[in-house]
């Protein structure tokens, strides 16, 4: 059975009624038979079988042990470092998502520091180890300069030093649709499902899945005690929207293919760098065509004249791309990273990590490729 059916034939429709749609189990509570004896239900926030659905779809298609279901991406990765105690060390990518980068500085306070190194090295990662680090945190692609890491290197040379580290990989990006970590030696691989995975700009959602069930157990007992899960509305949103996942992410990758080789080839007197793994001239595209099935929905690009208030030009001029923060859902977006998903990252590290003042993202949405094609030429004119 090939993956676009597997995922298609998963989901169950209901044994009670037959239903083809999951239904919304819109409880808070549930009917018990003596106190504790149930049908595996007592309490929305530890169970429901909406968002039990949800997780085992994520799970099947990472291929992974287990899943959870947050109410965002930010929830899952504050549940992930939570598993860090004081004293210990996280070494991360370095342009990071910028909400990650927010949530990990408070995490300074609780005696958990980061260390950012360019992971497209594996060297940088495995010269910087110590007792101390047991974590290692990696984007890849990167969000938004589209670095790639070579997540199998850098999982099997890590451990050969510590095993017990914990390899960690935000899959937003490449989704289960083009890339399995756990498969390349990930423990955990983080989603925001806002993105992708949803993939229609109407529902917040994070996912977590685990390798093994020692991490389940500790991440649930997390989930349980904090509270932030994701509701039954939004679980069935988030199914929905994973139903078309496969087809989604083929037009958007297209799409994004097609301009970046526009922007390569007509590279007006506008653009200055160009980021999409997609195109040879990209410096981790081996590693990309190695551990992707394709190359995403995203490219980013950065002017000539390197200022904020050119690119603020460009992300307002445009018709079909909306100027919006997120990604991933079938309408096209553009963003300026520096002044909106990236604001709260120093500048001195922005600068450092290659987020340039004029750094545009663009999201590809599902339009045709000519009209968006027209839009972008018709600003860089």
């Amino acid at each position: 059975m090939k993956e676009e059916t597997r995922l298609i034939q998963n989901i169950l429709s209901d044994p009670l009624t037959g239903a083809i749609t999951t239904p919304i189990y819109q409880t808070s509570t549930y009917v018990q038979e003596a106190p504790g004896v149930h049908k595996g239900y007592d309490y929305t926030r530890t169970n429901n079988p909406t968002r039990k659905i949800l997780e085992k779809i994520i799970t099947d298609l990472e291929k992974g042990y287990k899943s959870l279901a947050f109410s965002s991406g930010l929830a899952s990765v504050d549940a992930v470092l939570k598993l860090l105690e004081n004293g210990d060390e996280i070494v991360a990518v370095d342009d990071i998502y910028g909400g990650t980068y927010r949530l990990l500085n408070l995490y300074k306070k609780l005696g958990i520091h980061t260390k950012f190194v360019d992971t497209t090295h594996s060297e940088n990662i495995i010269s910087i180890l110590s007792p101390k680090t047991k974590m290692i945190w990696l984007e890849s692609p990167t969000n938004p300069t589209l670095k790639i890491s070579d997540i199998k290197h850098i999982s099997e040379s890590s451990k050969k030093v510590y095993p017990n580290i914990m390899i960690v990989v935000d899959n937003t990006f490449a989704t289960p649709a083009l890339q399995n970590p756990i498969i390349l030696g990930a423990d955990m691989v983080i989603h925001s499902a806002t993105k992708y995975i949803a993939g229609h700009s109407d529902v917040l959602a994070g996912l977590i899945t685990v390798k093994n069930p020692d991490f389940y157990e500790k991440l649930k007992y997390i989930q349980n005690s904090t509270g932030g899960i994701l509701s039954p509305f939004d679980s069935w949103l988030t199914i929905r929207g994973c139903q078309t996942l496969y087809l989604r992410i083929k037009k958007q990758s297209d799409n994004a293919f097609k301009i970046a080789l526009f922007l390569l080839k007509e590279k007006s007197h506008l653009i200055d760098k160009i980021y999409y793994p997609g195109l040879y001239q990209h410096k981790n595209h081996t590693i990309a065509a190695k551990q992707q099935l394709s190359f995403g929905g995203i490219v980013s690009f950065s002017l000539k004249n390197d200022t904020i208030e050119n690119a603020k030009k460009v992300v307002t001029s445009t018709k079909y791309f909306k100027l919006a923060e997120s990604l991933g859902g079938t309408k096209s977006l553009i963003c300026h990273p520096a002044t909106m998903t990236h604001k709260s990252t120093p500048l001195e590290v922005r600068r450092k990590t290659g987020i340039q003042d004029s750094l545009i993202r663009l999201s590809f949405g599902i339009e045709n490729s000519e009209d968006l094609l027209e839009d972008i030429n018709n600003v860089l004119q």
